[in-house]
């Protein structure tokens, strides 16, 4: 059965992502919100996925809005969320909004204090004018000086960690193979998941899955002229998870620019 991106990954995506340090990649983040004035507030998160981050930063106390385009990944995320009010003293702590929208089209009621978008949910934008288009309206949504924090694989982690290899995991719940294909000189990296999973009526059976992935390694010159485009300042690009300027051998960047004027969408 062959299933669009994160439609059947969905369901054991949790799983897969288990030794993800997200405790640690959500007090980085929370440092750079602070770093730039954004100590509560309403925030965006595009790419939300199951909302690992979005319910982290939830709990830090800002008001969250999760984008994604995978019902399925939206789908989890709603069913955590009587977990997350049920683990704050807090009770008044206000729902988290789920939007089930494309970032390059998405629509909200108002402006936010500031967008953030990790776990290189941006590579995923594989065109040029669409990556533009989704930092307008990002610029579009933000409040006079609201900040926009992003991240992205590099050029480096496609061409030389994930490159032209396989990759395998398995659990009792399920298992997968990765197959990666990167081409250099169009940036794509393509990899096609095979997955297995437990059928929920028998712990005997497992059910196959394919699924095929598409991103793109950006160049910090286009994605720094991109924001420029879009009317946004960029305030600093980071090696990820320090304040350190990005090396050749960085895996992950992340980059901080921030509202200074309307352009048109």
């Amino acid at each position: 059965m062959r299933m669009a991106s994160y439609e059947s990954f969905a369901r054991v995506y949790d799983l897969f992502m288990s030794d993800t340090p997200y405790d640690d990649w959500c007090e980085y983040l929370h440092g750079l919100l602070l770093k730039y004035g954004v100590a509560d507030g309403l925030v965006l998160e595009l790419g939300c996925g199951t909302g690992a981050m979005t319910q982290r930063l939830a709990r830090l106390g800002y008001d969250m809005i999760g984008v994604d385009n995978s019902i399925d990944m939206l789908e989890i995320a709603r069913e955590k969320q009587p977990d997350i009010q049920n683990d704050l003293s807090d009770a008044d702590m206000p729902d988290i909004l789920y939007l089930l929208q494309d970032m390059r089209e998405f629509e909200l009621y108002g402006t936010v204090r500031a967008v953030v978008s990790v776990c290189d949910s941006m590579n995923y934008i594989t065109e040029e004018d669409d990556l533009l288009q989704v930092f307008r309206l990002v610029n579009n949504y933000l409040d006079p000086g609201g900040i926009f924090i992003f991240d992205l694989n590099t050029e480096y982690k496609y061409r030389e960690l994930l490159s032209d290899n396989v990759f395998a995991e398995n659990r009792d719940e399920g298992s997968f193979i990765w197959e990666n294909w990167y081409e250099e000189e169009t940036g794509i990296n393509e990899y096609d998941l095979t997955l297995y999973i437990r059928n929920h009526l028998s712990d005997e059976c497992y059910e196959r899955y394919e699924e095929t992935h598409i991103q793109r390694a950006w160049t910090i010159d286009c994605v720094c002229n991109l924001l420029a485009q879009a009317g946004l300042h960029l305030e600093a690009v980071y090696d990820a998870f320090t304040e350190d300027e990005p090396r050749p051998e960085s895996e992950r960047v992340y980059f901080v620019a921030r509202e200074t004027g309307k352009t048109q969408t």
